[in-house]
């Protein structure tokens, strides 16, 4: 993220901390994300109230050179020592700075779900997101055509707008649907693009890597891998099914992770060990033994989930 990007979330966050029905939580998200958005955040109210002072003059017919009392702040218990610019100070600085950056502002949140969850978020232009257990992707409340994968799986079903292309940042890859309903996977730097329906555009500024249903895309760093994938495979974890061909058990063990709630880790040993096959949530879950047989491990259980151990 480009220290111009972070600037103007910071601005965003400003702004919208200022009026009554402020979400504290995707606030704190935002601010403990990065440790540079909170001097970020402080120089950005600052301005702000800087800009204010300036308005409230200037509207009062206060002179530059006149004495001028401080502009006054609300001041709230969480966290300690912020300062918020009021409301009415708000309304001002919106016609001291032009409504332009009032209302074109990003208004970035997050949306995650825990592990062994799902959530459907619907969005204002039709679309919708179904995540998957302990996933999370952000989202705009100014513009609903972009989403960040930040972690997790989650399944895109997009209304297709030739004029407002609907964008998704996963990693290091950006993705521009066609019409679509497609999945992605984000663990670290490995990124899984599945398409189901229509068409997506992978790297529409560089290699303009063109994804039709049935295909996938699996990219790690700079590397990218081309697949062919069964369409009624993708997004079959909703109904608790999780469909792989010769997938790391490192992979899978974080997928059962997530749709189980348990802890479920790979020895070091089998993470690079490869499964092609189905698995049902709601039996491994309650049968972990079975997943052994499945998987040719052993599955050792703990007060703090199971590991999978080669066969001794």
């Amino acid at each position: 993220m480009t220290d111009a990007h972070i600037d103007d979330e910071a601005l965003g966050w400003a702004i919208r901390m200022a009026e009554p029905d402020a979400d504290w939580d995707a606030f704190l998200a935002w601010l403990e994300a990065d440790t540079m958005r909170s001097g970020r955040y402080d120089r950005a109210v600052a301005m702000l109230d800087d800009a204010a002072v300036a308005a409230a003059a200037a509207a009062a017919g206060v002179g530059a050179g006149a004495a001028m009392a401080p502009a006054p702040v609300e001041v709230v218990a969480r966290p300690a020592r912020r300062r918020w610019i009021g409301g009415a100070i708000a309304a001002t600085l919106a016609g001291a700075i032009g409504l332009g950056v009032w209302t074109q502002a990003p208004q970035p949140y997050a949306i995650a779900t825990a592990a062994g969850e799902q959530r459907t978020v619907l969005l204002d232009d039709g679309s919708s997101i179904v995540l998957a257990g302990a996933s999370t992707v952000r989202l705009d409340r100014r513009n609903a055509r972009v989403a960040t994968v930040e972690r997790g799986e989650m399944l895109f079903r997009v209304r297709h707008d030739a004029a407002r292309p609907f964008a998704v940042q996963a990693g290091a890859l950006r993705l521009v649907d066609l019409g679509t309903v497609f999945d992605v996977k984000a663990a670290g730097t490995r990124i899984h693009v599945a398409v189901a329906e229509g068409a997506v555009l992978v790297d529409p500024d560089g290699a303009a890597l063109r994804l039709d249903p049935g295909q996938a895309i699996f990219a790690d760093g700079a590397t990218r891998v081309r697949r062919t994938v069964a369409t009624a495979d993708i997004g079959s974890w909703r109904e608790g099914r999780l469909a792989y061909d010769d997938a790391p058990l490192a992979e899978v063990a974080a997928d059962l992770s997530r749709e189980t709630g348990r802890r479920v880790v790979a020895a070091p040993g089998l993470t690079a060990r490869t499964f092609r096959g189905t698995l049902d949530v709601e039996t491994v879950r309650t049968r972990p033994a079975l997943l052994g047989t499945l998987l040719d491990v052993t599955v050792r259980q703990d007060a703090e989930g199971w590991t999978l151990e080669p066969r001794g």
